[in-house]
C-alpha cells in the first residue's frame, strides 16, 4: 500500500486544519472554489467551509490581494492564493508598498498577517507569461518573509509556519512538484522558518539550492559520488530571511561552493549568496564559487528550448566537476 503523500494534498491538508482549528483562517483567489484551485489544491475545500471562506475572486490580482491586506489587518488570517508568480507582478503595489511596509510605517501599531502563496517555475509548457521564478525578487524586500517548499513535509508544516507568523508571508510552490510524492509527519515539529536543512553531508563541495532543485541536486551528487566528490546539499528553503550560519558552516567544511538557482543570473539571490560567502568566509574558499541558473531569455513555449533553458541535474554535475578542477 502507498503510504505516500502528494505535495498538492500536504498543502490541502495544511489549509483544512488550519480552518478547522481558526475560524479567522481563510482561502481566496482566481478558480479557488467551485474549480478546486488552478493545480487542485484546494479541491474539495468549498464543499466542506462554504463560499464565506473559500472564495472565488475577480481576476484582479490587485483587488483580492489589497482585500485580503485589510482583512489581515482587521484581526483574520487570509491565504491569498496567486496563480503563477508572474500574474503577482499584478499585485506588486499591493505586497511591496502595503503588506511589506506598514508594520513600519505605523510604528509597529500594525501587523499584517498575510500568507500568500503562488505556483512557480517552469518545465510544463506554459509559455513566458507563466513559467518564470521570480522568488528571489520578492526576498529583495524588507518586511517580507519568502519561504520555497521543496519536500511534501514542508509543503505542510510552511502553510501553518506562515499563518502563525505576525507579518506577511510568501510561499512559492514550484508547479512541478504538485505530483511528488513523499513522507509526510502531521505532528512532527516544524524546522522554523529561516533555517535551512542539510539534506545529504559531504565534505568536497556544499550545493546550495532550493525548490525543485534540491532533487536535482541530490541526484547530481549521486552521480559525482561515484566519481569520488562527496558533495554536501543543502535546501535553503527560505531566501528571506537566509540561513547564513547554515551556509557558512558547510563553505568552512567544504571550502567550495556551488549554487543551484531556477531564477536568472543578473540580480539573482545565488548573486546574493555569493555575496555574502565573499563577506563572511571569503578565506575559507579553495576555488571560485560558481552557479547553475536559469538562462537569461522569457521561458520558451517548445519543449526542447524550455528544458535546455532551466536547471537540469546534468548542468549541476557539469559545473560541480568545474569547481573541484577536474572537468
Amino acid at each position: 500500500m502507498d503510504n505516500l503523500t502528494t505535495y498538492r494534498e500536504a498543502v490541502r491538508q495544511a489549509i483544512r486544519e488550519a480552518m478547522l482549528e481558526d475560524e479567522r483562517v481563510f482561502l481566496m483567489g482566481e478558480d479557488v472554489g467551485h474549480y478546486g484551485g488552478c493545480f487542485a489544491v484546494s479541491k474539495g475545500l468549498l464543499e466542506e467551509f462554504g463560499e464565506q471562506r473559500i472564495i472565488d475572486t475577480p481576476l484582479s490580482e490587485s483587488a483580492f490581494t489589497g482585500a485580503g491586506i485589510g482583512a489581515a489587518l482587521n484581526g483574520m488570517r487570509p491565504i491569498v492564493e496567486i496563480m503563477t508568480v508572474n500574474f503577482s507582478l499584478l499585485a506588486l503595489d499591493q505586497i511591496m508598498n502595503n503588506a511589506a511596509t506598514l508594520l513600519h510605517m505605523s510604528g509597529g501599531q500594525f501587523n499584517v498577517p498575510l500568507v500568500i502563496r503562488m505556483a512557480t517555475g517552469g518545465g510544463k509548457q506554459l509559455g513566458a507569461q507563466h513559467s518564470h521564478s521570480l522568488e528571489g525578487w520578492y526576498a529583495h524586500i524588507p518586511g517580507l518573509k519568502v519561504l520555497t517548499p521543496a519536500t511534501v513535509q514542508d509543503a505542510y508544516d510552511m502553510v501553518g509556519l506562515a499563518l502563525s507568523d505576525p507579518d506577511p508571508v510568501l510561499i512559492f510552490e514550484n508547479s512541478l512538484l504538485y505530483n511528488s510524492k513523499g513522507e509526510l509527519d502531521g505532528k512532527a515539529t516544524p524546522l522554523p522558518i529561516g533555517r535551512a536543512l542539510v539534506h545529504k553531508e559531504g565534505k568536497d563541495i556544499t550545493i546550495l539550492t532550493y525548490g525543485i532543485n534540491l532533487f536535482k541536486a541530490l541526484e547530481a551528487s549521486e552521480v559525482l559520488l561515484k566519481e569520488g566528490i562527496e558533495a554536501e546539499v543543502i535546501d535553503l528553503r527560505s531566501l528571506r530571511p537566509l540561513d547564513d550560519e547554515t551556509i557558512i558552516a558547510s563553505v568552512k567544511k567544504t571550502h567550495r561552493v556551488l549554487i543551484v538557482d531556477d531564477g536568472w543570473k543578473s540580480g539573482s539571490i545565488s548573486a546574493e549568496i555569493m555575496a555574502r560567502i565573499n563577506e563572511l568566509a571569503f578565506y575559507e574558499l579553495d576555488a571560485p564559487m560558481a552557479r547553475v541558473c536559469t538562462v537569461e531569455v522569457p521561458l520558451p513555449y517548445a519543449k526542447h528550448l524550455e528544458q535546455a533553458a532551466i536547471v537540469q541535474t546534468d548542468k549541476i554535475i557539469e559545473m560541480a566537476k568545474k569547481v573541484m578542477g577536474v572537468s
